[in-house]
């Protein structure tokens, strides 16, 4: 049953989210009631679609940039030359976290201007936290025995980590990206504030106007891709333990 059931709310999901996207006028009787003072119903101070897409664009980015940074990290520290500096990047990355984004814009904005810098400068710390630590428990996590075997087939530390360590640690390193890239998503609607484009102009725009409607239109559309997304890296994230899992038990 659940078989049917999740490609089923998958297509409703993607159908809605297409739908608010590229159609928001068939949504105008729903939203109407949110709205007061015939104040516009649909949001109409720009594109839904281009601004979901810069959205998109503005996340996937800050993932990229953060995840290579983590990743490096995580690596460096669970090698033998890097294992004394394990507690002070943990603390930078800890940073991150609990530095409120709205913060750290404030002290971007000053010395980067305003835009899209400051705003990937904020998401970039803020997604660190996860894909570095899973990382890292992906990595220690390896088996012992099949780190000696690699050893004992002749490869080198560098062929090890990339051959064997991290193929088998990368469903763990994926669950950390997925986590940080939903967090991200909702994380960058803060971007607006310092004029980053995205779906953030949205629910700032109803605020600004106390427009119910216009709020809605924005939380819905970025609850939907995080969701979708979400759904989508848990798939990737599923087939690729599979996989590593054979290899696994094939090296074992």
């Amino acid at each position: 049953m659940s078989r049917i059931i999740g490609p089923l709310f998958r297509l409703a999901a993607l159908a809605l989210l297409l739908a608010l996207v590229l159609r928001p006028e068939w949504f105008e009787p729903i939203l109407k009631p949110f709205t007061e003072n015939n104040a516009p119903v649909i949001y109409n101070q720009g594109s839904l679609l281009s601004l979901t897409l810069y959205h998109l664009g503005l996340v996937a980015v800050a993932s990229l940039i953060g995840a290579a940074l983590a990743l490096v990290m995580g690596v460096f520290v669970t090698r033998k030359v890097g294992e004394e500096f394990l507690p002070l990047s943990r603390s930078l990355v800890n940073i991150g976290q609990t530095f409120p984004p709205v913060a750290v814009l404030a002290l971007a904005v000053p010395v980067v201007g305003f835009g899209l810098k400051p705003t990937l400068i904020a998401l970039v710390l803020y997604g660190l936290l996860p894909i570095f630590e899973n990382t890292i428990t992906g990595l220690k996590e390896v088996p012992a025995n099949v780190v000696e075997a690699a050893r004992g087939m002749g490869l080198n530390p560098t062929q090890q980590l990339f051959r064997v360590e991290l193929p088998l640690a990368l469903p763990v390193i994926l669950a950390g990206i997925r986590l940080s890239v939903v967090i991200n998503m909702g994380t960058a609607t803060i971007g607006s504030t310092v004029a980053a484009k995205g779906l953030g102009e949205v629910i700032i725009a109803g605020l600004l106007t106390s427009n119910t409607s216009f709020i809605l239109q924005g939380g819905i559309i970025v609850a939907l891709l995080a969701v979708l997304i979400y759904d989508a890296l848990s798939i990737i994230e599923r087939r690729v333990a599979k996989r590593t899992g054979r290899l696994a038990e094939v090296t074992g």
